[in-house]
């Protein structure tokens, strides 16, 4: 892997990588392949390798945020810790919410099945999870979701797809396949980090995989509504630039 043509984001203390869907961002117990593992070739100039303030899991695609040293270390992992960092999910999702937007507040905990290995479950006396969701574009039993996490629990956005009837597309885990499993369809769109004072956050947008862009624009117009995004985002520029000058 190239993994410096990963990198979305550099400066003094920070990269946020465009993580690719199927690796894991660390060794399991088997010791197999991770993206930790071609670190070294991201110091540029450090002398350590970078190490990471957060975690995805091995299917999700999208942004990865790493520190290049201890003390960037730290100051991200007490951002993420704190809620400061804003991230945004995209899910293509089997069904959809009942509404076009809302809010879920649904504790996860950790059930662990002999045999059956682990998977994470709503409870009560759980850790506190919150999500945020929008519904952008819905066709043929498909949902296009931009999600907005405010907590940052293991395999919270696929738990809480569930808990909404709308599972992720090519989650076995949460979801209702059967037959030829999909990818999973789930994207770490943006970051928005705060990081420096007195200045705005540092956003970082990763595009969605070729696996998801594929069903996104086949089924939920995704092209033609990224256009409309952009277009609008420049009419909102225009309308700014010409207030200031007011």
């Amino acid at each position: 892997m190239d993994i410096r043509s990963r990198v979305l984001y550099r400066d003094p203390l920070m990269l946020v990588l465009d993580k690719p869907a199927g690796i894991p961002v660390h060794a399991g117990p088997g010791g197999a392949p991770s993206l930790e593992d071609e670190f070294g070739a991201l110091r540029f100039g450090q002398a350590r390798d970078p190490a990471l303030a957060h975690r995805l899991d091995r299917d999700t695609s999208g942004c990865l945020v790493l520190g290049r040293h201890r003390k960037a270390l730290r100051k991200l992992w007490r951002l993420f810790a704190s809620g400061r960092i804003e991230k945004v999910y995209w899910a293509v999702t089997r069904g959809r919410p009942a509404r076009d937007e809302g809010r879920i507040e649904a504790p996860l905990r950790k059930r662990t099945e002999r045999g059956k290995g682990w998977r994470m479950e709503i409870d009560p006396g759980g850790a506190a999870a919150v999500t945020d969701w929008r519904v952008r574009a819905e066709a043929d039993g498909l949902a296009w979701l931009e999600l907005r996490p405010r907590t940052g629990r293991t395999h919270q956005v696929r738990v809480h797809c569930a808990a909404l009837g709308c599972p992720v597309l090519g989650d076995a885990l949460y979801g209702r396949e059967t037959g030829i499993v999909p990818p999973l369809h789930l994207h770490a769109r943006a970051v928005a980090v705060p990081l420096y004072a007195n200045r705005e956050p540092i956003m970082v947008v990763a595009p969605p995989p070729d696996h998801m862009s594929a069903t996104m624009r086949a089924r939920l117009e995704y092209g033609r509504r990224a256009a409309i995004d952009r277009r609008n985002c420049y009419h909102r520029r225009q309308a700014t630039a010409a207030a200031s000058r007011g």
